[in-house]
């Protein structure tokens, strides 16, 4: 065999290896706190948070982990006293997205609780197979159980939307109020994408290479859905970038990506339509906080009015990411909720 042969053969041999790196399931990884964190439900596993994130909260946050089921620990920051706040991110994020809407929510009135969604931030890391919508929904159900919260107020953002939604759909009576933003509640009605970059990622070991290879260059783009840029700093990318990168498992942004329904046959498409004839049938207060300028989910804000036809709507410049753009409008929407529902 010739030199050139030999070359060749080598970088078959590690083409195929690199293919089969990039198209692994993902191992579950199982996080370990130290202490515990005393509430009134119980106790429960402390986690120190890393200095680069615990230099952006205030000292006053609880942070730890419920274990849902054996080996799936939902990581929680909590924060405050009073009624429950129940706040739940999407992808590629975590609960500390919502850390400027606590800076403008009087604490003494409200409890804010802020868990961060499986396979993200410091949660357990699984396989890519193991994310569905049903196993997300049944593991935040779980949680709002193991903190006997028998009401709550509910806020939620892209994927946070129907996982937080959908939980509650889980644990009847618990939501009295919800304040909805960028997000959609409903299964597509003919074959369609999201948008391009959903579409893009569908394809093994394109979506791998784009998300995965490229996950500082994925994470970048992230300004590029905000109305405001700047809003999405490296500093800020950190907190959502460092967990994923430094757990060995990063495979739930690509993961979550494709779990968005192109269609009426998706996997997800079931448990949405499901999630639609629970909201249908809500008699609760709701708010509408709408990012106008973000590419992604701006367009979906006449199919959630008619949703809720009733709820008032408050537009802004913000992109897809409103809770780093205006906290300050979203903490006033939580407390009219608030203040509706207390009087009740």
């Amino acid at each position: 065999m010739g030199v050139m042969s030999k070359v060749a053969a080598v970088l078959a041999a590690l083409l195929l290896v690199a293919i089969f790196v990039l198209l692994r399931d993902g191992e579950r990884i199982i996080p370990h706190g130290e202490g515990t964190v005393k509430l009134e439900e119980g106790e429960f596993e402390a986690f120190p948070l890393p200095d680069y994130v615990a230099a952006v909260v205030s000292d006053a946050y609880k942070s730890y982990f419920i274990e849902v089921e054996p080996g799936i620990k939902i990581h929680v920051l909590e924060v405050g006293q009073g009624y429950p706040v129940y706040l739940q991110h999407g992808n590629p994020t975590t609960g500390l997205l919502y850390r400027k809407v606590v800076e403008s929510l009087p604490l003494d009135r409200v409890r804010v609780i802020m868990p961060t969604m499986v396979g993200l931030g410091f949660s357990t890391k699984i396989p890519a197979s193991e994310h569905t919508l049903d196993n997300h929904m049944h593991w935040m159900k779980k949680l709002l159980t193991m903190l006997d919260l028998t009401e709550a107020i509910y806020v939620g953002q892209d994927w946070g939307g129907p996982v937080g939604m959908g939980a509650l759909s889980l644990s009847p009576g618990v939501l009295k109020g919800a304040v909805v933003m960028n997000t959609g509640f409903s299964a597509p009605r003919v074959p369609i994408d999201l948008s391009r970059a959903h579409a893009l990622v569908k394809t093994p070991l394109v979506g791998e290479f784009v998300v995965e290879v490229m996950s500082s260059f994925f994470f970048q783009r992230l300004g590029r859905v905000q109305g405001d840029p700047t809003t999405m700093p490296p500093d800020v990318l950190d907190l959502y970038r460092r967990p994923l990168q430094d757990s060995g498992n990063a495979k739930a942004t690509l993961a979550l990506m494709r779990m968005v329904p192109d269609g009426p046959d998706h996997a997800s498409a079931p448990a949405l339509r499901d999630i639609e004839h629970y909201v249908t049938g809500l008699d609760i207060p709701v708010e509408l906080v709408w990012g106008m300028n973000d590419p992604i989910l701006a367009k979906a804000l006449p199919v959630m009015q008619e949703l809720f036809p009733a709820a008032p709507v408050t537009e802004t410049e913000a992109g897809h990411f409103l809770q780093e753009e205006v906290p300050e409008a979203i903490a006033a929407a939580i407390m009219r909720l608030m203040d509706a529902v207390q009087t009740k």
